[in-house]
């Protein structure tokens, strides 16, 4: 027991110091936790008298206040005083003990219950009460928690502390001695103490230079900003102080006879705004005079720094300078159009309607000076009506006094984006017509119908095809019902641009029409002097597509054999990518350089080299694609028969409006013909844009049909039945996929599926005659079931490929290219590499010779390659 006790003992000496430091913090835990709203009260009223609330306020507010303050501290205390607990000894030892593993120090307080008497139980607790003890010693203080937010949910606390900051910071603690003036009612201690005065000078907030307190101030001469605020408090009979000013419009003070009496009059406030030049006189005991140089407030400035830039996506940017005397508020550049400068012919003829002028903000910095700084205004106005027309740009900005400056008027075309697709680009045009005035609705209907009329060789996108149709419909619509209303031009407008945008970017399936349609484009941004932005983007675009083309041609390679194409390229020229890439790169560099007639040409030389090229398409059962080639050419079939049925489905909705007529004209059947004679639909009508029929037609597969109208088509019932057949003749296909389970399957099946929910959607609109939506659907369900198609094609290649790992030795002794090593040289006999051939030998000799000693010095730039690289490239580099 002695050894337990001496364990005991010398633990607790050691926490001593934890001891008291603990009970320090639970004593600040507790104060805090009691008087925080005495503090809180404290700093709010000092802070409120910092800052002059007693000036502004009648003398009753202020005793109503006062009252009401001295109760909030009283209560405050008292609350406080029957809170607070002063923490004891035992008090720190359990908190201590709780935050220590196994409470060793209530360990050490116990005493042995059962077996005392037994020596191998006591030496297990002299054991335990050791072990308890070692962790008892490792204690430390435990840090008090001064959190109140429990208590004090709306932080008040916060609240006064930083009006306290801002107070000491702005205010003035000088204002808290009149406080037992104002409390005694007259004033009797400062009039005791005679007449005096103080006053303060407050420039205006927004010119950021601090307040004056004149009775500091020992020249004679005081320079303050326009609009500066002075304030002037009179302690003593009116008779003994006055005050003379001529800075501001405010009336003359009233003289002494017209003053109070003196007993009543000893403490005045004057405030008065300076807002010129002149003299202030304090006359009286103490008095002081100082002449006031009023600095006046220069209107801002804002300057255009260059011309208006234009990226490749339409975004503008046109740099500015703003300056002030003190510091710019905001601004904001407004654009009108520049109606006398716009060429009014085809859809510009017509008045436009009435628009209000484009506004921007502009950007402020958002730390700095805002008293001299540039910035740039990034906006993108494509989607404006006003967009690549004449219009007058301005730019405006404001100062703290709401003075505005503005630029110079600069007369620009709005920057826009710019469509080098033509078809893409008259979309544009009809876009701009529509939205210039409601009145270019016929007008813009028309040339619908003529451009979607014979559509091959426009239209190679299928999808902005039906959009385009869907559009045109809409708006014929319309149309017939009278004039077109701002809601359908507005979604009008934006399918316009939708479908602009889906031609002018791609989207195409087949590889060959993307490269040939970037090639294109490309040829049309050189003629029409683009930009070096644009013309980089297209650039980027043809090297994309002219890789994808590349792709799909050694992917079809695969999948017809490694034969074929071997003997094909004996045939015929080798093209590889490599001169596909320094081709472009020189028509790239060319147009750098300006020469942008040897561009034109070697783009055209580019354009005859891959027409020759063919994408080889494989044959069904080849590669043991026997299945999946079925299941692709069902889905085709699928496909003509959905847009066969769009076809008709518009048809009908032509009619609907009155379209009957014409089209039966258009197709070359003649009024009054006999019922059951079909309509022949025409190329742009009754067929895709690549010229596949898509009537539907003559399909024999077609279950659901029913008997023509008399007119010699379907009824809207019929087109329902069809459309429900088609889905679940797609049912029937996507339980026939070949093949297993994998990425490529698994989003051709999803795709399906969209399909198939697209084509349900379609029926039941047809059912509910609601035609439009009906192709609506019947649009997403052909983009979806292409989509599924060329995941299945993707999938089946790879399947292929897979296939054919076992046989790549063959292949590669086959490939003329394998054996080559990367320079270009065959490979010789018995593994040996040489070569007799002239390498460096043609008309670009020197050109390659250049471009190899520029990749040298960059990769011997690059410090992040091996030393030996290093050493190697420097050795080449010493050497040629």
């Amino acid at each position: 027991m002695t050894d337990t006790r001496a364990l005991t003992y010398a633990a607790l000496k050691s926490l001593v110091w934890p001891i008291r430091l603990t009970r320090a913090g639970i004593v600040a835990e507790r104060i805090t936790r009691g008087f925080w709203p005495v503090w809180t009260i404290l700093f709010s009223v000092i802070a409120a008298l910092a800052f002059g609330l007693h000036e502004t306020l009648p003398l009753e507010a202020l005793w109503i206040g006062g009252l009401a303050t001295i109760a909030g501290l009283i209560w405050a205390l008292i609350r406080g005083i029957r809170q607070f607990r002063w923490p004891t000894r035992q008090d720190a030892l359990k908190r201590l003990d709780t935050k220590l593993p196994g409470r060793p120090i209530a360990a050490l307080s116990d005493a042995q219950a059962l077996g005392a008497r037994d020596a191998g139980s006591k030496s297990v607790w002299q054991a335990h009460v050791a072990r308890m003890a070692d962790r008892a010693r490792s204690a430390r203080a435990v840090v008090p928690d001064l959190r109140i937010a429990p208590a004090d949910p709306f932080g008040l606390r916060l609240t006064a502390v930083v009006a306290l900051v801002v107070a000491l910071l702005f205010g003035s603690l000088w204002r808290l001695a009149e406080v037992p003036a104002l409390a005694t009612g007259i004033g009797s201690a400062n009039a005791a103490g005679g007449p005096s005065w103080e006053g303060w000078a407050e420039p205006p907030a927004y010119t950021g230079r601090p307040s004056i307190y004149l009775n500091a101030i020992t020249a004679t001469v005081i320079n303050l900003p326009q609009g500066s605020r002075i304030t002037l408090r009179l302690y003593g009979p009116s008779d003994d102080i006055t005050v003379e000013e001529s800075v501001s419009d405010a009336p003359p003070p009233p003289s002494p006879a017209a003053a109070p009496p003196a007993e009543t009059a000893t403490v005045r406030a004057l405030d008065f705004e300076a807002v010129r030049s002149g003299k202030v006189k304090i006359i009286g005991t103490g008095g002081r005079e100082w002449t006031v140089t009023i600095s006046p407030d220069q209107p801002p400035n804002v300057k255009l720094t260059g011309k208006i830039l234009r990226e490749a996506d339409g975004t503008m940017a046109q740099l500015f300078t703003a300056t002030d005397d003190y510091s710019v508020d905001s601004g904001h550049a407004e654009f009108e159009l520049d109606l006398a400068a716009v060429d009014r012919r085809y859809g510009l003829e017509a008045a436009p309607e009435p628009r209000e002028k484009l506004v921007y903000d502009l950007p402020m910095p958002i730390t700095g000076s805002r008293a001299d700084f540039s910035e740039s205004l990034v906006e993108d106005a494509s989607k404006h009506p006003w967009a690549q027309l004449p219009v007058k740009m301005t730019f405006f900005v404001k100062d703290g006094q709401d003075q505005v400056g503005q630029s110079e008027v600069q007369s620009l075309t709005l920057p826009g984006r710019r469509f080098f697709d033509p078809v893409a680009a008259a979309v544009i045009e009809l876009r701009r017509d529509l939205l210039w005035t409601r009145d270019n609705a016929p007008r813009v209907a028309q040339i619908l119908h003529a451009l979607t009329h014979r559509p091959e060789g426009l239209l190679r996108n299928e999808r902005a095809y039906l959009m385009l149709r869907v559009a045109m419909r809409r708006l014929d619509a319309a149309v017939a019902q009278g004039r077109l209303s701002e809601e359908t031009r507005d979604e009008t407008a934006e399918a316009f641009w939708e479908i602009a945008s889906l031609i002018e970017d791609g989207g195409l399936a087949n590889a060959l029409d993307r490269m040939q349609q970037a090639q294109e484009r490309l040829s049309e941004a050189i003629r029409n002097g683009a930009t070096p932005e644009e013309i980089q983007k297209l650039m980027d675009d043809l090297r994309q597509a002219t890789d994808d083309y590349i792709r799909q041609l050694a992917e079809n390679m695969e999948r017809r054999g490694a034969d074929e194409p071997n003997q094909q390229a004996q045939n015929g020229q080798q093209i590889g990518p490599d001169q596909l890439q320094q081709m472009m790169d020189e028509i790239q560099r060319l147009m750098e350089e300006g020469r942008m007639a040897e561009a034109q040409e070697l783009l055209e030389q580019l354009n005859r080299m891959l027409e020759n090229m063919q994408v080889v398409e494989g044959q069904p059962g080849e590669g043991q694609q026997g299945e999946g080639q079925q299941a692709m050419e069902d889905l085709r079939e699928t496909l003509r028969d959905q847009q066969g049925l769009s076809d008709e489905a518009f048809q009908d909705l032509q009619e609907q409006f009155g379209e009957q007529g014409q089209g039966r004209q258009q197709n070359g059947q003649q009024p009054g013909g006999q019922p059951g004679q079909g309509m022949q639909p025409q190329q742009g009508e009754g067929q895709s844009p690549n010229g596949q029929s898509r009537s539907g037609e003559g399909q024999d597969s077609m279950p659901g049909e029913n008997q023509p109208n008399a007119d010699g088509r379907d009824g809207v019932g019929s087109l329902a039945d069809r459309q429900r057949a088609l889905r679940d003749q797609l049912r029937r296909q996507q339980g026939n996929l070949p093949g297993s389970d994998s990425e490529g399957r698994d989003a051709a099946r999803q795709a399906l599926d969209e399909a198939g929910r697209a084509m349900d959607g379609a029926e039941d609109a047809l059912r509910e005659g609601d035609l439009p939506g009906a192709l609506d659907r019947q649009a997403e369900a052909i983009e979806n079931l292409r989509e599924g198609m060329r995941s299945l094609g993707e999938a089946l290649a790879q399947d292929q490929r897979e296939g054919m790992g076992n046989q790549g030795e063959a292949f590669g002794s086959n490939n003329q290219n394998s054996q080559r090593d990367p320079l270009g040289r065959k490979t010789g006999e018995f593994g040996g590499t040489g070569t007799e051939e002239n390498l460096l030998q043609g008309d670009d000799v020197y050109r390659r010779a250049r471009n190899l000693l520029d990749e040298i010095r960059r990769r011997s730039g690059e410090q992040t390659r091996p030393p030996v690289e290093l050493d190697y490239l420097k050795r080449l580099l010493d050497r040629f």
